[in-house]
């Protein structure tokens, strides 16, 4: 191959690189998805895309649980044994609000699992709420380890 010929193909395969990589960055996630789930420009997409995507249109399609209605906080649960939604500032502020008007009305305070069979929650949501509590000074824990007891502070 000479030279010429090689620094042209070098030359095209650089600028069509560039052109792939400025369309990627300005489209949009799920459109780069939705184009790997579905194949387009290749034979087959690979598995670990296809996953993803559907995971992650599980994600989008899950029914929020609507505010007022209910008394204790939207489950950030996504699915069974699957890791919890990603939660908001103000849904761990709601939470922690809960907690703490619970916990007011115990004079003995209560265990974590006590609080999260009252507020029907997760054992994975508690950690993050009572450590936020315990950080802001609305809580007030006594004990060590599941004989941990939080009371309002």
């Amino acid at each position: 191959m000479t030279n010429a010929l090689r620094s042209n193909i070098q030359q095209l395969a650089s600028t069509f690189a560039a052109a792939v990589v400025s369309a990627i960055r300005g489209a949009n996630l799920d459109d780069i998805l939705s184009l790997a789930e579905s194949g387009e420009g290749s034979e087959s997409a690979p598995a670990r895309a296809r996953t993803r995507t559907t995971t992650t249109a599980k994600r989008k399609t899950a029914p929020a649980a609507p505010a007022a209605a209910a008394p204790s906080p939207a489950p950030a649960r996504k699915s069974k044994g699957g890791r919890l939604r990603r939660r908001s500032a103000e849904d761990i502020a709601k939470a922690l609000a809960q907690v703490v008007s619970l916990v007011k009305t115990k004079k003995a305070g209560l265990r974590a699992e006590q609080i999260r069979a009252a507020l029907k929650m997760e054992s994975k949501e508690m950690p993050r709420i009572l450590k936020e509590g315990l950080g802001k000074k609305v809580l007030k824990s006594r004990g060590q380890k599941r004989s941990t007891t939080y009371t309002a502070a």
